[in-house]
């Protein structure tokens, strides 16, 4: 289900601190129900990158086309990405987030660790269209729960940025996420025996 801003910006992340630049674009709940400790399990989880996006033709013909046009045109050359366009966030970070467990990498996605915390993983990618973050939360469900909150932070690169944000944005929502969030819920729900179990 899509939240809006507000169930992101009106929550205490430490996140606020480090990308208060950047834009909220989208915030998701996601299907995900559990105990208070179990955002290691989501994390895991996502970093695995089990092929959640790619479960959906639709999604998968999307991504393929974006890969295709990134290569075409250069937005993911090695220099247009973090460290070489864009410094890396975890410059940002204050001493106890730095000092601090880091969080896995994602597999399958350019998406690299920026900080793990009992309710908060952050990570974040860049290439020359934008440098953007993927924030999970882990709150509580209002009735004696917890579940996955994600929210889609991004600081386009210019005018071209802006408009390629723009464009995506009715694929990301018929194509993209639909099917990211169910491959989600059927996945933690697979796994819902281990969860119980550890």
């Amino acid at each position: 289900m899509r939240l809006p801003v507000t169930a992101h910006t009106g929550r205490p992340w430490r996140i606020h601190e480090i990308a208060g630049d950047f834009q909220v674009e989208d915030v998701w709940e996601l299907p995900t129900p559990g105990g208070p400790d179990d955002l290691t399990w989501l994390v895991r989880q996502m970093a695995n990158g089990d092929g959640a996006h790619r479960t959906s033709p639709v999604s998968r013909l999307l991504f393929a086309v974006r890969w295709r046009l990134g290569r075409l045109l250069g937005w993911d050359e090695p220099g247009a990405g973090l460290g070489d366009r864009v410094a890396t966030l975890r410059d940002r970070l204050p001493a106890d987030l730095r000092e601090g467990p880091r969080g896995p990498d994602s597999r399958g996605t350019p998406f690299t660790s920026l900080y793990l915390t009992h309710d908060e993983w952050a990570t974040e990618t860049a290439n020359r269209t934008v440098h953007a973050v993927m924030h999970i939360g882990w709150v509580p469900d209002g009735a004696g729960g917890y579940r996955g909150r994600m929210a889609v932070l991004v600081k386009p690169n210019g005018p071209f940025g802006v408009l390629y944000m723009a464009a995506i944005k009715p694929f990301r929502y018929l194509g993209v996420y639909p099917a990211l969030l169910r491959g989600i819920g059927n996945r933690w729900q697979a796994t819902a025996g281990e969860r119980s179990a550890a």
